[in-house]
């Protein structure tokens, strides 16, 4: 059986990234860049005022000014600046010809309509002033290949010019839960039936990272009903099966899968809860479908969707394989952990803001940041409710260890 390290490797291996896209820039944000994108202009493409004050020859020493014109932003100025001479002007209007100072406001004093006095009569070269090009020269790459498109890299994208850009788009991803007894979340459940909550579940964490959600309803137990729903969701990048990938008599995911030339890359990884996990890929003239196979009790379908699928669609985005972030904290309470395989358990950082900011770039190990997390008591892996209690998952080794309070441990947080 697989370890998790040497199932993310195989992963990894088969999860590149989605062929570029042309999108307009308002489309753009949280994609990946696929090009490198260039100025077209200088920036600033003028000597620019930096703030509200008179345009002047810095080597004048005259106090007094004849004021020449008023220049505001998205202004020209008609006039050139001599000595004895000013222009009024507004912060981003282009400096007037002979100008190369600005003095503030607040260092003047309006004489009448048609001079000023400056209380500042020896400015440096440049003072207040912003020069062409400063920024960047026309020619000059703005952003590369491969920059994860931020609030800030969206506004240079625009002060360039670019209205359309190539981006990795963000994976289309098909989920299918399957199995007789799931029936859907508004009917009651009969007898031997539950509600469908994989489903959901597996939407709900896709739409989170910004995938496209494809919602294929629920497969039954036959082959017939399987191959019809799992072909149309190989038109996606991605396919996540939750259920019928055990061993039983009736988990005929693995074989319809091969019928439909879907690759088996690995069956069975060595982890608690989620060791029915399966994956395989669907190869294309122009792509691959990733295909995985979650184990249909919901937090092993969770723990594997956490593990392996986020990566992968980090990869198809064009962000790389990213593995999963984690935390060190100290655990709060003795634990004995049986061993056999890996596991990744339910649980609850003490800290709950540290959970609200998973979403941001945490480092990989933060001991002796006074964390503290709990492994939450749970039943198994049907066990939704002590799921929906944590904000993380404690990982443990494969080793059987005994776990004394206040030792440290690694925790993903969710």
């Amino acid at each position: 059986m697989l370890t998790v390290e040497q199932a993310l490797e195989l992963i990894a291996q088969h999860s590149k990234p989605l062929a570029p896209v042309r999108v307009p820039l308002g489309e753009a944000f949280g994609l990946v860049l696929a090009e490198d994108v260039r100025s077209d202009i200088d920036s600033p493409p003028y000597d620019k005022a930096m703030m509200d004050g008179y345009a002047v020859v810095s080597s004048d020493r005259n106090p007094v000014r004849q004021v020449l014109e008023e220049v505001a932003a998205g202004a020209v100025p008609h006039h050139a600046v001599v000595p004895g001479t000013a222009t009024s002007i507004m912060t981003g209007a282009p400096l007037p010809e002979g100008a190369d100072a600005v003095v503030p406001i607040e260092r003047t004093e309006l004489i009448d309509v048609g001079s000023v006095r400056l209380h500042q009569v020896d400015p440096n070269p440049g003072q207040h002033v912003l020069p062409l090009g400063a920024s960047l020269r026309a020619g000059e790459t703005v952003l590369r290949e491969g920059a994860l498109l931020r609030p800030l890299d969206i506004a240079i994208l625009a002060e360039f010019g670019h209205a359309v850009v190539a981006v990795r788009p963000q994976p289309r991803v098909a989920v299918l839960p399957t199995g007789n007894e799931l029936v859907p979340v508004g009917e009651k459940p009969a007898a031997g039936q539950i509600r469908n909550s994989n489903g959901p579940l597996l939407l709900a964490a896709l739409r989170q990272v910004g995938a496209e959600a494809i919602d294929l309803g629920i497969a039954r137990d036959d082959r017939d009903d399987l191959r019809r729903r799992i072909g149309q969701g190989l038109a996606a990048n991605m396919v996540l099966l939750s259920g019928g990938v055990s061993a039983g008599k009736f988990d005929l995911v693995p074989e319809v899968l091969a019928e439909l030339g879907v690759e088996q890359v690995l069956h069975k990884v060595a982890l608690r809860p989620g060791k029915p996990f399966w994956f395989g890929v669907r190869r294309q003239p122009d792509h691959n479908v990733l295909v995985f196979g979650l184990p249909g009790n919901p937090v092993s379908s969770f723990v594997c969707f956490e593990l392996f699928v986020r990566p992968a669609m980090a990869a198809l985005a064009g962000r790389g394989f990213v593995h999963p972030r984690s935390v060190t904290a100290r655990l709060s309470h003795a634990y004995d952990h049986p061993g056999g395989r890996a596991a990744c358990l339910p649980a609850r950082v003490a800290d709950s803001g540290l959970a609200d900011a998973a979403e941001h770039c945490l480092p990989s190990s933060r001991a002796g940041y006074g964390l503290t997390v709990e492994i939450l008591p749970w039943k198994g892996s049907a066990d939704l409710a002590a799921l929906a209690r944590a904000n993380s998952l404690a990982r443990l080794p494969t080793e059987a260890q005994h776990f004394e309070p206040g030792m440290l441990v690694e925790v993903l947080l969710v």
